[in-house]
C-alpha cells in the first residue's frame, strides 16, 4: 500500500458532551479518509458512541469553512489582523482601562486553550471580565459546590453510578443527552438490580426506563430535596457522628425544611409519592444522585445544588463506592475551564478573587504585572455592560453566544455596539459572526491538540490527526500571539499544547501541599513525549502517585472550608422568578434533542443526525393543543414578555399540561425567527449567575402561512447565511448528498407581502441559488388553479435545484430522482409524474434505521424485541439512545411514531 494511504490510528476524544468519551480515528491519505469507532479501552465510554460521536467522520467537512482571517468581511494575513486587533486593544486599555475589554469563551475550548485565555485576560491586561457559555449549563452546580464543600469537587467517579443500589436522575434526559453513561447505568441494573428513579416533569425516554417517575412541577426541586432532609431526620437516617464530626449548619437547614403537606402543594405529586421516594432514599444505603440543567439553568439552581448536598452529607453518602451528588456536565471542558479559572468570579487552578493568598500566589507564579483584583461580569451581565456601552473590546471565542443566551435582541445590541468585536470560530456562518470585525479561524476538532476533563474529573487527551484548513490555527496560539505583541513575550512563548499543560500543572501544584483538591503536581515534569501519550486519568494526580489513582473526595470529612468542615445551606421551597399568567398562561422549557449538540454547528451539517427531528418544534400536550385549536404540523407563534419565536407544532402526550418544550438548538444560521433566547428573560441565580432556562412564561398562538413548499438543493443555500428573507420563516437541513429548505410564508402582519397572490419562485430559487444560477438553465411550471408553483435549474443536463410551491412530492419521493437526474426526470418532476415510497421518520441515527423499516419487521413477526430488532436491522445496538422509542413501537406496533 502507498505511503499516502498508510492507515493510522490516533487515539483522542469525543468533541459533545461531558461524558468525555474515548475515539479512535482511523486516517488515510493525510486525514483525508476517515472512519471513527468508540475506543474500548478508554474508562468512560469503553468503546460506545452515542449517535453522535458515531457521526464524528461526516462532520468534518463543514459548510462556510473559516480558513482565513477576515478584517470586517475582507481577508487579512494573520499578522495583520493580529496587529490591527492589538492595536486597539491598547488603545482600550489607555482610553478606558482593562474593565472596558472583556472575554466570553466556551467549554469547547481545550484546557491549553482556557489557560492561556485566562492568563493573558485575568494576569496581563488585568480584566477579570472572563467568562464563558459554561455559565449557562453548570455554574449553579459550581456555587454549590463552594459553598458546602469550600471548593468546586466532584466528589465521586462514574463508576458509582454502576455500584449504587438506587440512582436519582433529575432534572436529566439522560437517555438522550448523556446516552453512553445512560446505557451503563442500565446494563448496571440488568446485571445488580439497582432501582432507577427519574425526577422531571416531562415523560421522556429516560422516564420510561425509571423504577418511579415523579412529574414534579417545574422549578420545585428544592421543596423536595428539603423536604427529604426532613424524612431523613424523622426516621433517623441522619448519620451523627459523621454530621457531627465533618459539618456545620445542620440544625438550621433542618428548620428550613418543609413538611410533607408543603411539599406537595409545591411539587404537584401526591403524598403518597413523595413519601414512597423518601422511604426509598432512607431504606438504600449507597444512593447516587445525578444532576444536571434542570437543575441548574434556574433562577435558584444554587439552592437546588445545596438541597441535593444536604440530604447527601446528612446520611454521610459521599465520597465511597457507589454513593455521592454527582454533577453531569453538559459541555465537553466545561470541567478543563473551572480548573483554569474560566468564569469570571474565578482564578485559575481552584483559587479565588476573595483570598488575598491565593491573589498574590497566582500573581508570583505568573509574574502578572496586572492581576485582577475582583471578580468580573458574568455572562449575562458582560453582554448587558456591552450594549450600555461600556465594554469596547470584546472577544468571543468558540461559541455563539446570539444563540445561546437570553434575551437576544439585547445581546444584538451589545454586538452591534461594542467597537471591536472578534470571534474565533470554524465556520463563518453563525449569528455572532455578521457581527465580528474581526473573524479568526480557529482549528477545530481533530487538528488540534489538547486535553480535556470530563464530568468524573477524568483528563484525556484530544489529538491532532489532520492538518487545520486553510490557515486556522489552535485558540492559545492567537492569544499567545497577542500577548507577545503587548510586551509580554517570556510569559507567552509556547511552542506546543504540552508546554501549557506542564505550567498549568505547575501552577496547581505551586503552595499547595495538600491543601487545595486540585493538585496536577505529578505532571509538572511531564515531557512532549510523555504528554502526546498521556493516558486518561482522573486528577487529583499528586507528586509521588503513580499515575491512574482514582481518588473519591469527602468520605471522611477532609473539605477545604477554613474549618475543614462542610456547610449545611439552609433550603426551602422557591418559586422562579417569573410566574404564569393570563397572558402567558403556559410554561417553556428548553434543553437538548438527542442527535444534536448546541447551536448545531457541526451535528446540524451531518444529514443522518438531522433526520430525527428535522424541524424545529415545540412540543406542547395534546389537550393543550385542543382548547388552542392547533394540529401537529402547524406553525406556531410563542410569545414572552420579552419578544417571540416561531416554531413548528409537535403535540405529544409527553408533555404534562400547561407546559410546553422547544429545544435549544435551532438559530438563526439554520432557521429564521426560531431562536429560543428571543423569548427567555435573562432572569438568573444572584449567587451563581446563571439564567433561567427551564422555566419562561409564554402564550401560544397558530400563524395559518399563506403558501408553504420547500426546496431542494445540491449545495448548502447562501443567502441563508446572511440573514432572513422578508415575509417567511424557513428552516434548513442536509438530506443525502442535498439541502433541503422548507418554506412558510408568514401572514400579512408578519411581514408578508400583501397580496395573496402566488409568490415569485423564480425569485426565490434564485436568490438560493446565488452565483451558480449564472451557469444553470431555469426550467418553470405555474398551476394557478391548484395553487402551484414548480421551478427547477439544471446545469448540463443534471438537476441541480428544484422549488415546490403548493401541494406536491414529498422530499422522500423527490430525492431519488434529484441524485440521478436528467432533463426528462426533472420535467417528470415538475410534472409531478413521481411516486417513490416514504421512508418515515428516521429512528436509528447511527445505523440510519427508519420508522418504517422497524415497522414492518414488527408487523412481519421478525422482530418481537429490541434484541431481535437489533440483531436484524441494528437499531439499538451502539449508542442505545433510539432503545427506548423501539420500545414504543413493540408496545403500539400500529401507532405513529411520536419522535
Amino acid at each position: 500500500m502507498p505511503d499516502s494511504l498508510s492507515v493510522v490510528l490516533q487515539r483522542t476524544t469525543c468533541p459533545y458532551c461531558g461524558v468525555g468519551c474515548g475515539v479512535e480515528v482511523l486516517s488515510a491519505d493525510g486525514g483525508a479518509t476517515v472512519s471513527v469507532r468508540g475506543d474500548a479501552a478508554h474508562p468512560a465510554n469503553k468503546g460506545r458512541l452515542c449517535s453522535k460521536g458515531s457521526a464524528l467522520a461526516e462532520s468534518l467537512s463543514l459548510p462556510h469553512r473559516l480558513t482565513q482571517p477576515l478584517r470586517n468581511g475582507v481577508p487579512v494575513s494573520w499578522d495583520r489582523a493580529l496587529d490591527d486587533i492589538t492595536a486597539r486593544l491598547r488603545k482600550v486599555l489607555a482610553t478606558h482601562g482593562p474593565e472596558a475589554v472583556a472575554f466570553y469563551g466556551s467549554g469547547q475550548l481545550l484546557t491549553e486553550d482556557y489557560y492561556v485565555l485566562n492568563k493573558l485576560a485575568k494576569g496581563f491586561i488585568g480584566t477579570s471580565n472572563v467568562d464563558t457559555n459554561s455559565r449557562l449549563c453548570m455554574a449553579s452546580t459550581v456555587a454549590g459546590h463552594k459553598q458546602s464543600f469550600g471548593t468546586d469537587t466532584v466528589p465521586g467517579l462514574y463508576a458509582d453510578w454502576e455500584l449504587a443500589d438506587l440512582v436519582i436522575l433529575v432534572g436529566s434526559n439522560a437517555a438522550w443527552c448523556h446516552p453512553v453513561l445512560f446505557q451503563r447505568l442500565l446494563a448496571a441494573r440488568k446485571s445488580r438490580g439497582l432501582k432507577l428513579v427519574v425526577l422531571d416533569p416531562r415523560q421522556t425516554s429516560t422516564t420510561l426506563e425509571a423504577d418511579l417517575h415523579l412529574p414534579l412541577r417545574g422549578g420545585s426541586d428544592i421543596a423536595l430535596f428539603s423536604g427529604l432532609l426532613r424524612a431523613i431526620a424523622e426516621a433517623g437516617a441522619v448519620k451523627a457522628e459523621y454530621v457531627a464530626n465533618h459539618t456545620r449548619g445542620f440544625d438550621e437547614a433542618l428548620a428550613a425544611a418543609p413538611d410533607l403537606a408543603t411539599v406537595a402543594t409545591a411539587t404537584g405529586l401526591s403524598p403518597v409519592q413523595i413519601a414512597a421516594f423518601y422511604k426509598l432514599f432512607v431504606a438504600t444505603p449507597n444512593v447516587v444522585t445525578v444532576f444536571s440543567q434542570g437543575i441548574n439553568q434556574s433562577s435558584h439552581g444554587s439552592d437546588s445544588v445545596s438541597a441535593i448536598l444536604n440530604v447527601h452529607l446528612a446520611t454521610g453518602r459521599i465520597g465511597t463506592p457507589g454513593a455521592g451528588p454527582f454533577s453531569i456536565t453538559g459541555q465537553p471542558n466545561a470541567m478543563g475551564g473551572r480548573e483554569v479559572g474560566g468564569l469570571a468570579n474565578q482564578l485559575a487552578a481552584h483559587m479565588e478573587f476573595a483570598s488575598d493568598t491565593d491573589r498574590d500566589r497566582v500573581r508570583r507564579f505568573w509574574r502578572a504585572p496586572n492581576l485582577a483584583q475582583k471578580p468580573g461580569l458574568k455572562a449575562v451581565d458582560m453582554f448587558q455592560a456591552a450594549a450600555d456601552g461600556k465594554l469596547k473590546f470584546l472577544w468571543i471565542l468558540a461559541t455563539n453566544p446570539l444563540a445561546s443566551l437570553p434575551d437576544a435582541d439585547v445581546v444584538q445590541a451589545a454586538l452591534e455596539r461594542c467597537p471591536t468585536v472578534i470571534l474565533s470560530d470554524c465556520v463563518a456562518d453563525t449569528e455572532t459572526a455578521r457581527y465580528a470585525h474581526f473573524l479568526l479561524p480557529a482549528a477545530t476538532w481533530g487538528e488540534k491538540d489538547g486535553t480535556v476533563t470530563n464530568s468524573e474529573r477524568r483528563i484525556s487527551r484530544q489529538r491532532a490527526f489532520r492538518s487545520p484548513q486553510g490557515a486556522a490555527k489552535p485558540d492559545w496560539w492567537a492569544l499567545a500571539q497577542v500577548g507577545q505583541r503587548l510586551g509580554y513575550g517570556n510569559a507567552f512563548a509556547y511552542t506546543n499544547a504540552a508546554a501549557i499543560f506542564r505550567e498549568h500543572a505547575g501552577l496547581s501544584a505551586f503552595e499547595n501541599g495538600g491543601r487545595r483538591d486540585f493538585d496536577l503536581s505529578g505532571a509538572v515534569e511531564l515531557s512532549d513525549v510523555s504528554y502526546d501519550a498521556l493516558p486518561p486519568f482522573c486528577w487529583p494526580w499528586r507528586a509521588g502517585d503513580a499515575l491512574g489513582v482514582e481518588t473519591r473526595f469527602f468520605a471522611n470529612g477532609g473539605f477545604f472550608t477554613p474549618d475543614g468542615r462542610a456547610r449545611f445551606i439552609a433550603t426551602g421551597p422557591t418559586a422562579p422568578l417569573s410566574q404564569t399568567s393570563p397572558n402567558f398562561p403556559l410554561v417553556l422549557n428548553t434543553g437538548r434533542v438527542r442527535d444534536q449538540w448546541h447551536t448545531m454547528g457541526r451535528t446540524g451539517a451531518t444529514p443522518r443526525l438531522m433526520n430525527h427531528q428535522p424541524r424545529p418544534t415545540v412540543s406542547i400536550n395534546l389537550q393543550d393543543a385542543a382548547a388552542l385549536g392547533l394540529t401537529e404540523g402547524d406553525l406556531v407563534r410563542l410569545t414572552s414578555a420579552i419578544g417571540t419565536a416561531i416554531r413548528v407544532a409537535e403535540i405529544t402526550q409527553d408533555q404534562p399540561r400547561g407546559d410546553v418544550f422547544a429545544s435549544m438548538h435551532w438559530n438563526g444560521a439554520w432557521c429564521s425567527g426560531g431562536a429560543v433566547g428571543r423569548v427567555i428573560a435573562p432572569n438568573v441565580d444572584p449567587l451563581s449567575g446563571q439564567p433561567e432556562l427551564k422555566f419562561t412564561p409564554v402564550s401560544l398562538s397558530r400563524l395559518l402561512p399563506r403558501w408553504q413548499g420547500y426546496a431542494l438543493l445540491r449545495d448548502a443555500p447562501e443567502i441563508l447565511a446572511h440573514g432572513d428573507l422578508p415575509g417567511l420563516f424557513w428552516c434548513k437541513r442536509p438530506l443525502g448528498d442535498a439541502w433541503v429548505v422548507e418554506f412558510w410564508a408568514l401572514p400579512e402582519q408578519d411581514g408578508g407581502p400583501e397580496s395573496h397572490a402566488a409568490p415569485d419562485g423564480a425569485l426565490l430559487l434564485a436568490a438560493l441559488m446565488g452565483k451558480a444560477a449564472a451557469d444553470c438553465v431555469p426550467l418553470t411550471v405555474v398551476d394557478p388553479a391548484r395553487g402551484r408553483w414548480r421551478g427547477a435549474y439544471l446545469q448540463r443536463g443534471k438537476l441541480v435545484a428544484a422549488l415546490m410551491l403548493g401541494p406536491g412530492p414529498t422530499l422522500e419521493q423527490l430525492l431519488p430522482f434529484f441524485a440521478e437526474s436528467d432533463l426528462a426526470d426533472a420535467q417528470a418532476v415538475l410534472a409531478g409524474r413521481i411516486a417513490a415510497p416514504s421512508a418515515g421518520p428516521m429512528v436509528c441515527a447511527c445505523f440510519q434505521v427508519s420508522a418504517d423499516r422497524i415497522r414492518a419487521a414488527i408487523t412481519s413477526g421478525e422482530a418481537t424485541s429490541v434484541e431481535k430488532i437489533g440483531a436484524l436491522l441494528k437499531a439499538g445496538t451502539n449508542c442505545g439512545s433510539c432503545i427506548p422509542e423501539l420500545k414504543g413501537f413493540l408496545r403500539h406496533a400500529d401507532a405513529p411514531l411520536v419522535a
